[in-house]
């Protein structure tokens, strides 16, 4: 089973074999009735697939990574259609390049035959996670790549789209400033935007609430300069298969009943456990898996433990866990007892990869591709609700920033009140493990 987010079809601007002249009287159509996307950061396409189901229409997409654009540059000469849209496919006449973002300038970006007064409907992206995972070392704005954040700000500055989406690790929510008080790194974020006239709103949603079968939190910020600012979509779906009258939400979608709709997975793809690491696994419950090493804290004496990663055995009753960005996914029990991990398909597949999406490189790249990318159903349901509002057209009074929702602040205390405790003793694991 596999969930679609509803898409509207929208007057296509053209394709490659035009000729100039209507090129550039497509550009000129572009407008709220044909709603364009500049993508930046948009790895194997995620983001990029979930809008153009809602209806948009990506006019350049852009990474620095070579099999992310290789990955997209052949999905898009597999002419994949967009369900729902058909006959239009995935990436119709996009410009598709690899560059740094720090070359680009928003005359890259613009359609052949636009004028400089040419802005796009919305600007999306999702700088890299690795500053502020849980996953890495959470180094933030000290990591080259934490400094991304100001490329998009940049970015939307030269571009001044009607709105912008942004995507992240919910890690950024209490990410550590050049001050070293946590929750610092988005009063930035929220303030470069407000410098330059546009309101945000940012909130955190979980991927499994809007059909996806993968428990995917993340953060979202959505920011317009002059049209209103947007209401986050409304769950379709919940944990709880309890409605009430009024609130008729369709049960998550889980990660058994995902994989019974999927083909039976290629025999070179299939990784089974053995050895000493098949008879711990065999112990395992649904749901958990091999414990970690503790870390010894303060407030932790007899250590901090977790989960190893590359050692859990998945709960098929639930959506699957996060789809990560490397070649050691979960594992899944069959129903004759034996155990195999879920393949770089199948993880595609949860992450709202069309079937045919052509990905390119090693297996352990097209992991990273995968686990990387933005869940495609949220980015679906978000793009749809951005779009209603720019169907509104623009305020005479310009809309005012979202506060930040209660949760975040709650976030910051309890982060503020831990790096007191374990500070000092994080720095040391830190500057050892990049030393």
């Amino acid at each position: 089973m596999h969930v679609i987010c509803q898409t509207r079809v929208i007057e296509q601007a053209g394709s490659d074999n035009q000729s100039d002249s209507r090129k550039a009287r497509s550009v000129k159509r572009i407008g709220r009735a044909h709603p364009t996307v500049v993508s930046l950061f948009s790895g194997a396409g995620g983001t990029d697939i979930g809008l153009e189901r809602a209806g948009w229409r990506t006019v350049f997409a852009t990474d620095i990574d070579s099999d992310c654009v290789k990955t997209m540059t052949a999905s898009q000469a597999a002419g994949i259609p967009v369900p729902g849209r058909e006959p239009t496919t995935y990436f119709e006449g996009t410009r598709i390049v690899q560059a740094d973002v720090h070359d680009l300038t928003a005359a890259d970006v613009r359609p052949p035959g636009a004028s400089r007064s040419w802005r796009p409907s919305l600007l999306a992206g999702g700088p890299p996670c690795q500053p502020w995972s849980s996953a890495g070392l959470q180094l933030g704005r000290n990591d080259p790549r934490g400094l991304l954040l100001d490329q998009m700000v940049r970015m939307t500055d030269e571009l001044r789209p009607r709105y912008v989406l942004f995507e992240n690790v919910q890690g950024i929510v209490t990410a550590i400033g050049p001050s070293g008080r946590p929750g610092e790194v988005l009063d930035f974020l929220k303030s470069e935007f407000e410098n330059l006239g546009y309101a945000t709103s940012f909130a955190i949603l979980n991927s499994a609430d809007y059909g996806a079968a993968e428990r995917r939190v993340r953060l979202y910020m959505i920011a317009t300069e002059k049209c209103s600012l947007p209401d986050y979509p409304e769950a379709t779906h919940t944990r709880s298969a309890e409605n009430s009258l009024f609130d008729q939400k369709k049960p998550w979608v889980s990660l058994g009943e995902f994989l019974e709709g999927m083909p039976e997975p290629e025999a070179i793809d299939v990784v089974r456990p053995s050895g000493a690491r098949a008879e711990e696994l065999a112990k395992l419950t649904p749901g958990t898996g091999l414990r970690t090493g503790g870390v010894v804290e303060a407030n932790r004496p007899s250590g901090h433990w977790g989960y190893r990663q590359d050692s859990f055995l998945a709960d098929p009753s639930l959506p699957s866990r996060t789809i990560r960005a490397a070649s050691t996914p979960d594992w899944i029990r069959l129903e004759d007892g034996s155990m195999r991990r879920l393949t770089w398909r199948e993880c595609a597949a949860i992450q709202g990869f069309p079937r045919e999406w052509q990905f390119t490189g090693t297996v352990a790249s097209r992991f990273r591709q995968i686990g990387n990318a933005v869940q495609a159903d949220i980015a679906c349901a978000l793009g749809e609700q951005i779009m209603s509002y720019l169907a509104r057209g623009t305020v005479r009074t310009p809309s005012e920033s979202a506060p930040f929702p209660p949760e975040f602040r709650r976030r910051v205390r309890y982060t503020t009140a831990e790096h007191r405790t374990n500070a000092a003793h994080r720095k040391r694991v830190i500057a050892k493990s990049v030393g």
